[in-house]
């Protein structure tokens, strides 16, 4: 995590969208954390767990409403560019494979070996698969489209059904 996590400002909201409830999450540099779950309770919780020491603050119900409705729009399948930017924390490594998953175009995926290749760290296969289970944004950084080397779902720290829903929405599976 950035040495800086204490003194990250983080503001908050939840939202619904296809996938149920989300809360979103962003920073002075744009949107670091994209949570989908069962309640807001269990949300917040796993923000914390993820910015533990960072200064929380929950978004008025009208403030952000813009922001907010293009992260739903975008989680609920809309091919928009984004319009803000992304800025999930993580380790340098972790930034390296989320940006690898970007990389990964909508309809298609990559095993986690293919993913450990391509930031150039063959041999880091396991870590690749702890940081797509890290990625704090979901959808919105694709940890959905990487899959075992056989072709099996592999892992998805949201669950293996939505993993495959996403994954048909995208035209694979």
């Amino acid at each position: 995590m950035p040495a800086t996590i204490k003194s990250l400002q983080v503001s908050y909201t939840t939202a619904d969208c296809a996938m149920g409830s989300v809360l979103l999450a962003w920073t002075a540099q744009g949107l670091c954390a994209a949570l989908p779950g069962p309640d807001a309770a269990a949300l917040l919780h796993d923000l914390q767990r993820r910015l533990p020491g960072a200064q929380l603050h929950a978004l008025a119900a009208d403030s952000g409403h813009e922001r907010s409705a293009a992260v739903v729009a975008a989680l609920n399948g809309a091919s928009d560019p984004l319009s803000f930017a992304l800025d999930p924390q993580g380790t340098e490594f972790q930034q390296r494979v989320w940006q690898a998953l970007r990389d990964i175009p909508a309809g298609q995926t990559r095993s986690y070996a293919q993913l450990a290749q391509a930031i150039a760290q063959p041999g880091a296969v396991r870590a690749v698969g702890t940081a797509c289970g890290a990625n704090p944004i979901a959808v919105l950084i694709p940890c959905h489209r990487v899959v075992r080397s056989d072709g099996g779902l592999g892992g998805f720290h949201w669950g293996l059904n939505l993993k495959q829903q996403l994954l048909l929405r995208e035209g694979q599976a």
